[in-house]
C-alpha cells in the first residue's frame, strides 16, 4: 500500500460509522479509492441505503483526496456538492474514487463516484471545497 497523509491522520467518529478504508491512492494526480460499509442500519424502508449516507461516504471520498494530494497541508471544508443518485443501492460493500480535478490557493474542485461490489455505478457528485490549512484546524 503507497503511503500517504492519511496514515497520520486520525480517522474521525463518522469515517468509522461508515466503515471507511482507504484502498488505493495516487497523490500526484489527487486520486484516492476507498471503501465502505453499506451496513443495514444505513437503509430506508424500502431496503436500500438512505441517500444521505451515500453523500455522507461522497463527501467523505472527496476532502481525503485533497488532504492526500497536498500531502496533509490542506483539509477541506465543502462549499456545495451535487449528487446523482444513479442506482439503488443494496447493504454491503461500496467503492469511492474521487479525484481533484482543480486545486487553487483557496478553493479546491473535486469529483467522486461509488460504486457497488459488482462495479454497478451508485452515485456521482461534484463539490467545491474550501481549502484550510490542517495544522490550524485538525485536533482542536
Amino acid at each position: 500500500m503507497i503511503k500517504t497523509a492519511l496514515d497520520n491522520f486520525p480517522r474521525p467518529p463518522c469515517a468509522e460509522l461508515l466503515g471507511w478504508r482507504l484502498l488505493d491512492a495516487r497523490p500526484r494526480e489527487g486520486w484516492i479509492k476507498l471503501a465502505f460499509d453499506g451496513k443495514p442500519e444505513f437503509c430506508n424502508p424500502a431496503g436500500f441505503i438512505q441517500g444521505g449516507m451515500l453523500s455522507a461516504m461522497l463527501d467523505d471520498t472527496m476532502g481525503p483526496a485533497v488532504l492526500v494530494m497536498s500531502e496533509g497541508r490542506l483539509y477541506t471544508t465543502t462549499i456545495s456538492m451535487t449528487v446523482n443518485f444513479l442506482a439503488p443501492a443494496k447493504p454491503g460493500p461500496i467503492i469511492g474514487e474521487a479525484k481533484v480535478t482543480q486545486l487553487g490557493k483557496t478553493i479546491a474542485f473535486v469529483e467522486a463516484k461509488l460504486m457497488a461490489e459488482d462495479g454497478t455505478l451508485l452515485a456521482t457528485a461534484t463539490a467545491s471545497e474550501r481549502l484550510l490549512e490542517a495544522a490550524r484546524v485538525v485536533g482542536k
